[in-house]
């Protein structure tokens, strides 16, 4: 295998930083790039304002396809803004269809300089942080219901929001879809008149018109190259139709993207004039959850990389606040356009058990938000925030979500940053009702306590104050639990470990207390945190004589789900695989009780994910 190929199958390119190689960020000027004829468009028809390409390294790599004018407009690239993950994409397919020769340290850099300078601005990335996130979500694109139902047919939507393009752009883009996807249901549909697609996916010119820049309209005669890339040899759009009926639903859609995601907005004009490399080197106290194991609580602390200003190295200690497990981690780190961080972080001690991190930087550079994760399918994660630590007393929470009418002596485990080495039981405060009646044990970031409930305490937050800092909705006092609920609802995993990859599903179970109308799922319910429960499975009776309990998997104590092994299985019957449905159930008895409770989620186990529309080493 050739070096300019061989970083296509590594689970550690580009995105993962591994090793870091940060090429230095050229601001894009602002002031506006004068309006030129659009190829192949009519003559009155102008093209909007690009964004020009300024780096040696990208005009030399790309410049074999895509031609670079006096301004240094480059066709394609200078109408496109995309966030890192897709402009990896896209170099992946320039190398694997378009014979593109790169390096590893070459396809780093040109995608650090596209996604600093045709990036998306916070304000845009936020709506489809998801995607970077991998966040296994049920995302509901509600602006245009057509949009939605075309694009998701083949990926999730967040990876076109996570686009800006002219008008010109999405029109070529539908081109680029349509030539390498002509049987795809989504451009099969008959359209009418100028510029509606045909039944073979391409009118009579074969390239749909692009959306026009004033009204989203067709424009006709405007080239659409089959490859998506090169330039001339593609017929123009805007001949007729295959019939009557308007546009085709992939035509609307394109319409409606043009419309709502333009390649000029307010918020990149401001973000791009603003944008500089993160000053975030230094302490930052990190919060966090993990399902199945509750919230983690520690230190990251940020140094930089010597000569790449967007680089950075991270120490990490945090514990799980339920059971005290200690964790330390390293990672690597580069951030994209000023605020998007990625990174990849190994266990400390047996550098295993890689994980990836994506994370949004705040514009003051106060705090850090994201998810780090692993898993075949990303599957496996927690949500993390950082926050910046100074000199001052930090609460971050505790160790119990929730504290019971008429308990005496009860151990709390406070954690946090800076915290005073003398402390007083009248330096803590837990509010009405919770009283702190003696100190245990105190640390610049743990203190110990025990608390004592008032039989009459009312129930509903407090909120915790410990020497000037303070933690809103700490813990929840409660007088009982009046049931549980499994999350997530609705599970899936994937089975797996024979040809392909298994998908985990983890299941956690939380008391609940149902508040003053005693009603479940109303909005005066209070979640009681985690409780350790008994789980099982039960038979999702679908057919009859459904046997999928025998054949999907296992739960185990800890409420993570392992399927079964992918292929055939010559002990069922039809020789079928191992998927099927059936209910994830857990039994919690709360103290004082002889009743149990139960709660169940509905899981579905699946065949592997044969075909990936995301590359694994992005995931990774």
């Amino acid at each position: 295998m050739s070096k300019s190929h061989r970083w296509l199958t590594s689970l550690g390119f580009l995105l993962a930083v591994l090793p870091l190689s940060a090429a230095p960020r050229q601001s894009a000027p602002q002031s506006p790039a004068p309006q030129v004829p659009q190829r192949g468009a009519s003559p009155n028809a102008a093209r909007e304002e690009g964004i020009p390409v300024l780096s040696a390294e990208v005009q030399k790599a790309c410049g074999s396809c895509h031609t670079v004018d006096d301004k240094k407009m480059m066709t394609r690239i200078s109408y496109r803004r995309a966030s890192p993950e897709n402009w990896e994409l896209t170099i992946r397919r320039m190398v694997s269809l378009n014979n593109v020769n790169l390096t590893v340290e070459s396809a780093r850099s040109i995608i650090k300089y596209l996604a600093d300078n045709n990036g998306l601005a916070p304000e845009e990335a936020r709506a489809a942080s998801f995607e970077a996130e991998r966040r296994m979500i049920d995302y509901t694109y509600a602006a245009d219901k057509n949009t939605a139902d075309t694009c998701s047919q083949c990926h999730s939507m967040g990876r076109v929001i996570s686009e800006r393009r002219t008008s010109e752009e999405w029109g070529l883009l539908l081109a680029m879809h349509r030539g390498y996807y002509p049987e795809a249901a989504a451009f099969r549909a008959r359209g009418g008149g100028p510029g509606g697609a045909s039944a073979d996916g391409g009118g009579q010119g074969g390239a749909p018109a692009p959306a026009s820049a004033d009204s989203g309209g067709a424009q006709g005669g405007a080239p659409a190259p089959a490859d998506g890339g090169r330039q001339g040899g593609a017929p123009a759009a805007g001949g007729r139709g295959g019939g009557g009926g308007g546009a085709s639903a992939a035509d609307r859609a394109r319409d409606h993207l043009a419309r709502a995601f333009p390649l000029q907005t307010p918020e990149w004009a401001s973000w791009s004039a603003a944008m500089r490399s993160p000053k975030i080197a230094g302490r930052w106290a990190l919060s966090g959850y993990e399902a199945g194991k509750g919230p983690v609580y520690g230190e990251v602390t940020i140094s930089e990389q010597p000569g790449s200003p967007d680089a950075f190295l991270t120490d990490t200690r945090f514990v799980y606040a339920r059971t005290g497990q200690a964790v330390t981690r390293k990672s690597r780190v580069l951030v994209y356009t000023g605020f998007q961080w990625r990174g990849r972080s190994a266990d400390a001690v047996s550098e295993e058990t890689t994980w990836r991190e994506v994370a949004f930087i705040g514009r003051d550079w106060r705090e850090i938000e994201g998810r780090w994760f692993t898993g075949a399918y990303d599957e496996i994660g927690m949500d993390v925030t950082l926050r910046r630590v100074a000199n001052d007393p930090v609460v971050l929470g505790t160790n119990v979500a929730s504290l019971k009418r008429s308990t005496t002596g009860r151990a709390v485990r406070i954690y946090g940053a800076n915290f005073p080495r003398t402390l007083a039981t009248a330096d803590i405060d837990f509010g009405q009702g919770v009283t702190v009646s003696r100190i245990s044990s105190v640390a610049p970031e743990m203190v110990t306590v025990d608390v004592d409930v008032a039989p009459d305490a009312r129930v509903g937050p407090r909120d915790l104050w410990l020497a000037g800092a303070a933690k809103p909705a700490a813990l929840i006092v409660y007088d009982k639990i009046d049931g549980i609920k499994v999350l997530p609802e609705a599970g899936m995993a994937r089975v797996g470990g024979v040809v392909f990859p298994r998908q985990l599903q983890q299941f956690e179970a939380i008391a609940m207390n149902y508040g003053a109308d005693g009603k479940p799922d109303t909005k005066d319910d209070f979640n009681l945190g985690l409780v350790d429960v008994g789980w099982g499975l039960e038979e999702y009776t679908a057919t009859f004589r459904d046997d999928d309990l025998q054949f999907v998997g296992e739960l185990n104590a800890s409420g993570l789900f392992i399927p079964n092994l992918d292929g055939p299985n010559p002990q069922r019957s039809g020789n079928r695989n191992n998927v099927g449905d059936v209910w994830a159930v857990a039994t919690y008895t709360p103290d004082g009780s002889v009743k149990p409770l139960r709660a169940r989620a509905h899981l579905l186990v699946t065949v592997p994910l044969y075909l990936r529309w995301d590359p694994k080493e992005i995931a990774r």
